[in-house]
């Protein structure tokens, strides 16, 4: 990630998104609490399936250490409603704005390459936030096996 972007140490920040029944969601309404962020390409693609269930299963324990779980793409909300009923998903999701979005600040909505052709698209990446709302923990370029395990591990540590 360049430098002109938010990282470790830095205010996360606060834009605002799409929740569910076309709430407004920011991330400075979860202060008082750590967050973790997720952001993935993708509803009901393979890998962002397997990160949102495991997310979901380990909800309680995040609560547990008084850290809340927001995921975020740029799917419509719609979308996220049919994601979140077909997989039983318990992890509240966001959509980002299309345009200027939170991913967009972050510098993680950005061009991707696939089969030679080149789009813009989300970085999965993952960014713990403390209770005063600054970036505690960053994890770009996630692979998602055994990364919840890993995020929980830092809340409870934080």
């Amino acid at each position: 990630m360049s430098n002109n972007f938010p990282g470790e140490g830095d205010m996360m920040p606060d834009v605002a998104m799409e929740g569910a029944d076309g709430s407004v969601v920011k991330p400075s309404d979860f202060r008082g609490h750590k967050l973790v962020l997720f952001f993935y390409p993708k509803d009901m693609t393979p890998g962002c399936t397997t990160e949102n269930i495991e997310f979901s299963q380990a909800k309680d324990e995040f609560a547990a250490a008084n850290t809340a779980l927001l995921g975020v793409s740029k799917d419509p909300y719609a979308r996220h409603e049919k994601f979140i009923a077909k997989r039983d998903l318990t992890v509240p999701l966001a959509s980002d704005p299309e345009d200027g979005g939170l991913s967009d600040a972050l510098g993680i909505w950005a061009e991707k390459k696939m089969y030679g052709k080149t789009f813009m698209g989300m970085v999965r990446t993952t960014y713990l936030v403390d209770t005063d709302g600054k970036i505690a923990r960053v994890w770009p370029k996630v692979k998602v096996k055994g990364h919840v395990d890993e995020v929980l591990e830092a809340a409870k540590a934080l």
